[in-house]
């Protein structure tokens, strides 16, 4: 399982359960870092780390491998989009628990309208960490969607070599993103 890209275990899943397990295998202790992080509650993290990998499940057949392989990208926008509406319900939440005059001290969680901030500096951030030639590999290929040809002409090497710069600054973001995992040296 190890050697397949996280593209070609999605397309696996729908007749090798083991597939997804193994991509969840691969990506479920940084999205429930980020989530942690992010929600400052263990319980709700995994809650959202759960709900994330069931968005990702139910939504495998519109996966569309834009880089190269790896479906880090992919999860985070699920993560993001989880995030977001578990904000929101949680808002509810407190709201209803006030408006009824609740003990909210059972309720008590850190502040939903903090799990979502700072997450796209956060993101900016781990970008600007990474080596120039992979942060710039990066952000053509994933986020203006450009082909490898196009990346590689642009950093002046071969398609084999922008794939490759591209997978280790996806690589260096996870890193950055994920403090549990350690920091990888890259060149």
């Amino acid at each position: 399982m190890s050697e397949r890209s996280d593209a070609r275990l999605i397309a696996d899943a729908d007749t090798d359960p083991a597939a997804f397990r193994a991509l969840y295998d691969r990506y479920a202790a940084s999205v429930f870092a980020l989530a942690r992080r992010r929600t400052g509650d263990r319980e709700s993290a995994l809650d959202i780390t759960a709900e994330t990998f069931a968005q990702a499940w139910q939504s495998r057949g519109r996966f569309v491998d834009s880089c190269g392989g790896s479906a880090g990208p992919w999860l985070f926008g699920i993560l993001r989009h989880v995030l977001a509406r578990a904000a929101h319900h949680r808002q509810g939440q407190l709201d209803a628990v006030h408006a009824l005059a609740l003990d909210r001290r059972s309720a008590e969680v850190s502040v939903v309208s903090d799990w979502l901030d700072g997450l796209d500096e956060e993101v900016e951030a781990a970008l600007s960490a990474l080596p120039p030639a992979q942060r710039r590999a990066v952000e053509l290929r994933v986020i203006r969607d450009q082909d490898y040809a196009v990346v590689a002409a642009e950093l002046g090497c071969s398609t084999t070599a922008a794939r490759i710069k591209v997978s280790r600054g996806l690589s260096g973001l996870r890193a950055r993103l994920d403090p549990t995992q350690p920091q990888e040296q890259t060149p």
